[in-house]
């Protein structure tokens, strides 16, 4: 569904924006300074595990599937993320882990979600005209 190669753009931009989200509302609940500077510290794990699953499962071929780029961009950027940090030095925890497994998964693949059901909807309409 939505194979649409041109679509990539748009989409990588959408995965790139949602984790810089992820990453700055977890700077700013936890009362970390340099919310701007701090968020791209934090998301830049997830940003290259992203990176990492769009070239492994080669998203840009049907960049707003749900399955298998949403999933697999998802657990990728988690995944390749954590890894990163506990190379890094950067904080590892399952608290950490869980949320943003939760997190993630909920930009990731629920943007991808939502697209998926509007085109559906939109579809079903233009059959009834």
């Amino acid at each position: 569904m939505l194979s649409s190669s041109r679509l990539w753009i748009p989409a990588a931009g959408a995965d790139l924006l949602l984790i810089l989200v992820f990453a700055a509302i977890g700077r700013d609940a936890h009362a970390r300074g340099e919310i701007v500077s701090g968020a791209f510290m934090t998301a830049w794990p997830f940003l290259a595990g992203a990176a990492v699953a769009w070239f492994a499962v080669r998203a840009w071929r049907s960049p707003l599937a749900v399955w298998p780029s949403g999933v697999c961009i998802w657990l990728g950027s988690v995944l390749v993320g954590m890894l990163l940090r506990a190379a890094t030095g950067q904080t590892v925890v399952l608290p950490f882990i869980i949320v943003a497994l939760i997190s993630l998964g909920v930009f990731l693949v629920g943007y991808r979600a939502l697209v998926a059901l509007v085109v559906r909807a939109s579809r079903k309409r233009q059959r009834r005209v």
